[in-house]
Formats: structure tokens, C-alpha cells, sequence
């Protein structure tokens, strides 16, 4: 099982309805099953996710946070661990605005050291 323990990522590809970029930065905790982070950086001013780790080692989580439009969004995400050769995380995310928007989209996000 991963530990998300003070563990930082960077998105590093998203598709263009996704508001996080290469300066969106994500700092992950963890406690038993639980995930949570705080995240922000380029179109995001303050966001959090609260989620957790399934038994097979992918996360469920939903996030909100307010972007440099001062709009509240929010979504839900699957995430898809793989671990990198370097003992780096790199994670594998689809990802539902639930908000008015409802898309869809997919994310992959990595862990800076």
C-alpha cells in the first residue's frame, strides 16, 4: 500500500476543461484509509480534496476549490497509482465537474521530490 504522507505533486498533463496546470501544486496527507491535500497554483487560488484508498491502492476522493475567476468548483476523481522507476508516484486520474458543467476529463499528476 502507497503512503500519501506529506507527499507533493505536480499535474504534468490535464485535459483543456481542467483548471490545474504545470503551476498547480498538490500536498498530500493521510490517516489510516483517509487521503486529504490541499492544492494551488495557476488558475486555482485554494483547493482541498478529501477521498480514500481503496484496497486495491487507487484513490476516490472529490475536490473543490475557488479559481483566479473567484468561482466555486467542484468535482469528483478516480485516481490510478503507478509507482516510477526513480520511487516516484505518478497518478492516473478521470476525473467529473459536478458542478454546472458536468464534463469530463483526465489528469496526471506527479510526485515532485
Amino acid at each position: 500500500m502507497i503512503n500519501y504522507i506529506n507527499r507533493k505533486f505536480v499535474s504534468v498533463n490535464n485535459t483543456s476543461n481542467g483548471e490545474v496546470s504545470l503551476d498547480t501544486f498538490f500536498h498530500y496527507k493521510q490517516e489510516g484509509n483517509i487521503v486529504s491535500a490541499s492544492y494551488k497554483g495557476g488558475e486555482i487560488i485554494k483547493g482541498t480534496l478529501i477521498g480514500i484508498v481503496n484496497e486495491d491502492g487507487s484513490l476516490e476522493f472529490r475536490y473543490n476549490h475557488v479559481n483566479v475567476n473567484n468561482e466555486i468548483r467542484g468535482g469528483m476523481c478516480k485516481s490510478t497509482p503507478e509507482l516510477l522507476a526513480d520511487g516516484r508516484i505518478r497518478l492516473h486520474e478521470k476525473w467529473k465537474w459536478t458542478d454546472a458543467d458536468q464534463s469530463e476529463g483526465e489528469s496526471i499528476i506527479e510526485e515532485v521530490v
